[in-house]
């Protein structure tokens, strides 16, 4: 899929590389971007131009967030995007170093001070700066995507567990958690809370069974708290025995604790679901219990992508057209202000220079480097990392990590503090593309 926008640069339907490359060859077109693809229209505007309802849906994770775009053609839904949100990671680490850097440099060199911790409080729906960094990214990806589509409907998975339907299947408004997606949501919260283990012997890679830590027959009941997962042996040597008496007393307070992974997700999933709706548009929202219940109807494995695609009620019983490359997104950063490196003890070692761009590159370019001699002797396309000698350093998708001076390069597209690359789909989907669910 290629982005298409008019000679305004208002956003159009998108088009195939193959109807690119034609506009392109024919000068009809100019390239807008390299990374994402976008081209622009020399001969077109919104006016004269037709539009079909097009549908992006988010599945958030903690690393990683799946995004999908559905288009309701004349002919059936057709998939038209799929691709994946990678976050940047060790946000959190890097803020505790600055906090001890800070913390040992007032310690050496001022007199002390009271502690200021009556007079720090925290907004109300405030989340860790690691947290809101995955929504703000997710959020930037959308914008992205908003500029060069036009989006009409959003969907997103807004809660891992409905653990409110769990406890009262028949509560207003979530009929649809009935039957077997009720079975769909408690498996799947009490697979993420024992680890996909067998409780008891620790058994992987084997169906596990809904086990009662209190069997009911003395008196035992089906909440969340008494209930856990264990392999069919295991089971069946358990028998009417509790927990305790089988062997396992700690067990049962186990059970009691809450999913903290589980809750900061859920968290996070609410945050995005509110900045969602503060963008006008109409948003679905859908659990995790139904987004594997629809992504193994529709025989997908197990990737992000695919379970953005299955997110919500609205996704279809049969749909066309899934790609065969995934982009993916990853969040880099611009880097930081920090001029001063230290040792792991937090003393200087060495300053930066003050000026990020040197001989008109800085690190995050896309760029091109044609290098004329030696090992790495060829064209490269890449992420730059740039010193302050001149020298460039090109991060390319294959691994291959060539250096060459600035006068072999030549600038693409000016970072923007992503990184984008593509993959190959995940081969075992099968015949899902064009059969029903």
């Amino acid at each position: 899929m290629v982005f298409v926008l008019d000679q305004h640069k208002n956003p159009l339907m998108p088009c195939t590389e193959k109807r690119a490359r034609q506009l392109l060859k024919r000068g009809r077109a100019v390239i807008h971007r390299m990374a994402p693809f976008t081209i622009r229209l020399k001969d077109r505007t919104i006016d004269s131009s037709a539009f079909q309802p097009l549908r992006v849906k988010f599945d958030p994770g903690s690393k990683t967030t799946g995004v999908a775009m559905v288009l309701e053609g004349a002919k059936g839904p057709k998939v038209i995007f799929l691709g994946e949100i990678v976050h940047k990671a060790g946000i959190k680490a890097r803020l505790d170093a600055r906090g001890n850097l800070r913390r040992g440099r007032r310690h050496r060199k001022t007199r002390y001070r009271p502690s200021r911790f009556q007079n720090r409080k925290r907004d109300k729906g405030w989340l860790p700066p690691s947290l809101e960094a995955r929504v703000d990214q997710t959020l930037h990806a959308l914008v992205q995507i908003q500029q060069r589509t036009p989006i009409t409907h959003l969907s997103v998975e807004h809660v891992k567990f409905d653990t409110q339907a769990m406890d009262r299947p028949d509560i207003s408004g979530v009929e649809y958690q009935q039957g077997t997606l009720l079975g769909y949501e408690v498996r799947e919260y009490l697979l993420e809370k024992w680890g996909h283990a067998c409780v008891y012997c620790g058994a992987t890679d084997v169906p596990l069974q809904f086990e009662h830590i209190v069997p009911k027959s003395r008196g035992g009941s089906n909440r969340l708290s008494n209930l856990t997962m264990a392999c069919k042996p295991c089971n069946l040597r358990k028998n009417q025995q509790t927990a305790a008496e089988f062997g396992h007393p700690n067990i049962q307070a186990q059970a009691r604790k809450p999913l903290k992974d589980a809750a900061f997700m859920n968290a996070t999933r609410w945050r995005l679901y509110e900045q969602l709706q503060a963008t006008g548009l109409p948003v679905e929202g859908g659990s995790g219990g139904r987004t594997k219940k629809q992504r193994i109807d529709h025989g997908l494995p197990k990737e992000h992508y695919y379970d953005a695609l299955c997110v919500g009620e609205s996704t279809p019983m049969t749909f066309t057209g899934l790609p065969t490359y995934i982009p993916i997104w990853s969040a880099k950063g611009r880097g930081n202000r920090q001029r001063c490196r230290t040792d792991e003890h937090g003393f200087p070692t060495r300053h930066l220079s003050r000026h990020k761009q040197h001989f008109g590159f800085q690190t995050g370019d896309l760029v091109q480097a044609v290098i004329p001699r030696g090992k790495y002797s060829g064209t490269w396309i890449g992420r730059a990392t740039v010193k302050a000698s001149g020298q460039i350093r090109v991060v390319t998708s294959t691994g291959v990590h060539p250096t060459t001076s600035h006068r072999h390069c030549r600038m693409l597209q000016r970072g923007n503090g992503w990184v984008y690359t593509q993959t190959p789909s995940n081969p075992e989907r099968g015949q899902a593309a064009s059969s029903p669910a």
